[in-house]
């Protein structure tokens, strides 16, 4: 069973032939190259520009995250992240491997909020492969606000390793106050080929004296696993220190596929 394919139309054998041990080295590689030069230029020139961003003036600019996925099926994937936060906004580079399928795909992307009254955020996505994906997000006021949201891709397939629909509108509300202080709600629902598939979201964040914080993120899930309709209870939770954080979810059904996920993170703030 392919855990994590993003749902294209094709059923997994055919997504493995794709991506998996009898996909064609030389158009990977081609492709593998080709988006890490680009997100690798655009690193560079998000380094240059450090010095013109208000977030890397107030913490570190670049983090590293490591995770480890266990599914129900006793496969295990892993996953290397990089980010980077600068005035061109946050750029990124991944790399996830699933050993039991043979399976490995780099991707890269970006995104930046522009506004403060009525805030813009766009979003960028490409993975080896041929995936290109992308989002934008509308929000308003504050401490109150709402917002939503819009995401689409060109159906090629994606290890999606966030949980949630990426064809996709959301829509949000909740409070953030000056302390960073959260309380949020967000509904998502697949718009184009699985509509059935619906991530009800419940978070709270609570910072602390040092600059910790605490965030939980209830989630409800509900939608189609196979022609049985499913309902199903989820959960992130994460602790931050200032240059430190820890991450541990549970998915059932991840992906509205038959098999659940636990996700351990660790990463590192420089």
């Amino acid at each position: 069973m392919d855990l994590l394919y993003k749902r294209d139309g094709r059923n997994p054998a055919e997504l493995e032939s794709a991506l998996g041990a009898d996909m064609t080295r030389f158009s990977v590689r081609n492709a593998s190259n080709t988006l890490l030069q680009a997100v690798l230029f655009i690193l560079a020139l998000a380094v240059g520009a450090t010095p013109g961003c208000t977030a890397a003036e107030e913490g570190p600019a670049f983090k590293f995250t490591l995770g480890s996925y266990r599914y129900s099926d006793d496969s295990q994937g892993v996953d290397a992240n990089l980010r980077h936060t600068s005035g061109l906004g946050n750029v990124w580079l991944g790399y996830f491997r699933l050993p039991d399928q043979d399976v490995s795909q780099w991707r890269g992307g970006w995104d930046r909020m522009f506004g403060e009254d009525v805030r813009f955020s766009p979003s960028l996505q490409l993975a080896s492969g041929g995936f290109e994906g992308g989002s934008v997000a509308l929000e308003a006021g504050a401490p109150w606000f709402a917002s939503v949201g819009l995401g689409r891709t060109n159906l090629k397939p994606y290890y999606n390793l966030n949980f949630d629909p990426n064809d996709s509108y959301s829509l949000s509300a909740g409070r953030r106050d000056e302390s960073g202080q959260l309380f949020a709600v967000q509904y998502v629902r697949d718009n184009r080929e699985n509509p059935s598939q619906r991530h009800l979201h419940f978070v709270y964040r609570q910072p602390f004296d040092g600059g910790n914080r605490l965030t939980v993120d209830v989630l409800y899930k509900k939608g189609l696993v196979e022609d049985e309709l499913i309902k199903r209870w989820g959960f992130t939770l994460a602790y931050d220190w200032p240059r430190f954080f820890v991450r541990l979810a549970r998915d059932p059904k991840t992906n509205f596929t038959p098999v659940d996920a636990w996700r351990f993170s660790v990463g590192t703030r420089f």
